[in-house]
């Protein structure tokens, strides 16, 4: 027996189709019977009920056909897991902004170090261009003979000497002596005469200022005399080379007793052989007085003590060599 297919009711168990056929049975009149059709309900149709699968099955009995799920109007929502996703690709993307900008930046801020770089050595260069233009000109000033500028560094340090009823000039020279006293040289000829007599106290004079001064060593043969102040007075500074002829000086000293007296010249021989010793010949003007005074070059540097003059002939004066002196008391 077949069942007849109901369109609005639950669809029975599935059977194996048979064949139309076979299953009809004969009609008596010797011809194939027809399949009875189903006759409709009266009344309203049931609502069909869904599968619980993806698939509803076929009226038929065929093969089911897939659900098409019907488009929906409202938007779409992300789960959790959608938004840590995107959260995480934003992420990604600003730090490869962030990065790629920070890349710009020490970028940028590389070839501004390079070029400070390349300015600074260039400024240096220009530095040592100036300091060695500047050491030039510095040694062509020290060439240039400047007999005011000599004058104002020497005086200080020259004073006038009275030893009994002979005057002459002293100098201070090298450092401070012990318990802040200065040494000071002149020649033996200026002081001999209290020397001779025992007596070794001397007086400097310079204008109004006067102090007394002690005879502590002298060489007679060098014409050299060691004196000592109790006060502090700057020493000269001597120099350290052999002096040369033409060499530019500045003599310092009391002529006739008229202190802080200055004449100028050259050094018109140096005289290493002489049989009195070492000795330099200058020209500038001399007169009594002068003995003991310094012989300063352009440097501000002593040279030697001025010591005699020809008596017979203008511009030749002859001085004792400053290392002559230093060797001789171990003072400078």
């Amino acid at each position: 027996m077949t069942t007849a297919y109901d369109p609005f009711g639950v669809p029975g168990p599935r059977r194996a189709p048979q064949d139309p056929l076979l299953s009809l049975p004969d009609h008596p009149s010797g011809e194939w019977a027809t399949a009875p059709r189903a006759v409709p309900r009266i009344g309203h149709p049931r609502p069909a009920r869904r599968a619980p699968g993806p698939y509803l099955p076929s009226p038929t009995g065929a093969a089911p056909y897939p659900v098409v799920a019907e488009p929906s109007s409202e938007p779409a929502v992300l789960n959790g897991r959608g938004r840590s996703r995107l959260m995480t690709i934003l992420l990604v993307i600003v730090l490869l902004l962030v990065a790629g900008w920070q890349a710009w930046r020490l970028d940028r801020v590389d070839h501004r170090l390079v070029t400070s770089t390349e300015q600074l050595t260039a400024a240096i260069g220009r530095q040592d261009q100036l300091a060695d233009r500047a050491d030039r000109l510095e040694k062509q000033l020290a060439a240039v003979f400047d007999p005011e500028a000599i004058s104002q560094t020497v005086l200080p340090s020259v004073f006038r000497v009275r030893a009994g009823n002979f005057t002459g000039t002293a100098f201070s020279v090298g450092d401070k002596a012990a318990d802040g006293q200065a040494n000071l040289l002149t020649n033996y000829h200026v002081v001999e005469s209290v020397w001779e007599s025992g007596n070794r106290k001397v007086f400097l004079e310079r204008g109004k200022d006067e102090l007394s001064a002690t005879i502590v060593k002298v060489s007679k043969n060098k014409d050299l005399a060691l004196l000592r102040a109790n006060r502090k007075i700057a020493g000269l500074d001597t120099a350290p080379a052999t002096v040369k002829p033409g060499q530019q000086v500045v003599v310092v000293g009391a002529p006739l007793g008229l202190e802080d007296t200055v004449t100028t010249g050259v050094v018109s021989a140096y005289r290493p052989d002489d049989a009195e010793g070492p000795s330099i010949q200058f020209d500038a003007p001399i007169n009594p007085g002068n003995s003991g005074g310094p012989v300063v070059n352009s440097e501000d540097e002593v040279i030697g003590l001025a010591t005699a003059k020809a008596r017979d002939a203008e511009g030749i004066g002859i001085a004792v060599p400053i290392k002559t002196a230093c060797d001789a008391f171990k003072v400078c």
